[in-house]
């Protein structure tokens, strides 16, 4: 009888540890979602402290330091996530992310070239290599992985937006505004496609149409359009 006291015990409180980490990781989860990033931090924390071992809470802790600029601790909780975890694509991207807020778009590139490895289809995987080869001038190495990118997401504005630019930078100008259309198709509220698409449609000798895009984009809040009406419609 006492061993089977003992058995049921035992399972009680594996069974109440687990759920206590389990529980402190949902309320960081929605206090993540929330914005209340150093909410969700505590609870993050507090499941650590429960079970040291649990891969996503070190990977969201991750991306709450990460929304609070702080993309060195980020980092550390991101190399936990896959030290215990190797084969989980996401944690290779956001730690590729927090590298490149630090400029080390070298290391960031490495991340998602593993990322990638792991998971051929992540179009994010592409688009934020793209981003980081775009910083370091690898213009045509951005557009492969664009292309890519839009081979996998072909709903997402932001990589066309990001694709019409790299073409803009190559003088590909009619290429550059198929792009800028699709990513306003989209989302008609993106600002920064509107003054891209302004800025090749003078490029193209459309004047008239690049400045009524520049002004739409002003608009929108792209204050930095006004310096471009400033130089060219007036």
């Amino acid at each position: 009888m006492k061993n089977i006291f003992f058995i049921a015990v035992f399972f009680f409180n594996i069974n109440s540890f687990c759920q206590s980490a389990y529980e402190e990781f949902n309320a960081g989860l929605l206090k993540l979602k929330k914005g209340d990033y150093e909410g969700a931090i505590e609870n993050y924390n507090k499941a650590i402290e429960i079970d040291p071992n649990y891969e996503i809470a070190y990977h969201d802790r991750g991306v709450a330091k990460e929304k609070l600029n702080d993309f060195h601790g980020a980092i550390e909780d991101f190399d936990k996530a896959i030290e215990l975890n190797p084969q989980n694509s996401v944690f290779y991207i956001n730690r590729g992310v927090a590298k490149e807020k630090l400029n080390d778009f070298h290391g960031a590139i490495e991340d998602y070239n593993e990322s990638i490895r792991l998971d051929i289809y992540n179009a994010k995987a592409y688009y934020v290599r793209g981003i980081s080869k775009e910083k370091l001038f690898d213009y045509r190495g951005a557009l492969l992985d664009y292309n890519k990118a839009i081979e996998f997401d072909n709903k997402n504005g932001k990589i066309y937006n990001n694709r019409g630019a790299i073409k803009s930078k190559l003088k590909d100008y009619k290429g550059a505004l198929l792009d800028f259309n699709s990513a306003i198709k989209l989302d008609p509220t993106n600002a920064m496609a509107f003054c891209n698409r302004g800025l090749a449609k003078i490029k193209l000798n459309d004047k008239n149409g690049g400045c009524l895009d520049l002004s739409k984009a002003g608009e929108l809040g792209f204050q930095a359009a006004y310096e471009s009406i400033k130089k060219y419609c007036n």
